[in-house]
């Protein structure tokens, strides 16, 4: 059974025809130095019965310490390389990146060391022009980013 996320694709327009998308980059030494392809949607796991738009709102103030409010269009289900199921719902607003607070994760670092450190979920986070965006998410979500220029024209 594949492990399902949600997520949210807040976006805010900067002419009437013009938005851009609030990504998110992972935190933690395996992504420091990885970009393009590496940033996200801010999402999540969650499991049933959970509502999955719940889930992608809490995920959404776990992962950047904001408040995301609807109206909420749901943007469809896609899948990663991973094989987890992320189904998304855009909604618009307009977060600050200086105000980002991320929950944290403990990994070992370095590897094989024993010893365990704290680093932050998501540790940058960026509004990008569509185009912009398309060259940096996970290929996987990329549909997501057509299916919200499609609802957003």
């Amino acid at each position: 059974m594949a492990k399902k996320a949600a997520g949210l694709v807040m976006f805010r327009r900067t002419s009437p025809t013009t938005i851009e998308v609030l990504l998110v980059h992972p935190g933690g030494p395996l992504w420091a130095h990885k970009d393009a392809g590496a940033w996200s949607i801010p999402k999540g796991e969650y499991v049933e019965p959970e509502d999955p738009l719940d889930a992608a709102q809490r995920e959404f103030e776990e992962e950047t310490g904001g408040k995301a409010t609807g109206p909420f269009t749901e943007l469809g289900t896609i899948r990663q390389k991973s094989g987890k199921l992320v189904t998304a719902w855009a909604c618009e607003g307009d977060f600050d990146p200086s105000r980002l607070t991320s929950n944290t994760f403990e990994m070992e670092w370095p590897k094989k060391s024993g010893k365990l450190q704290n680093f932050p979920e998501v540790d940058r986070a960026e509004w990008l022009s569509i185009a912009k965006a398309k060259e940096k998410i996970n290929p996987a979500q990329l549909p997501l980013l057509d299916a919200l220029t499609a609802s957003t024209s």
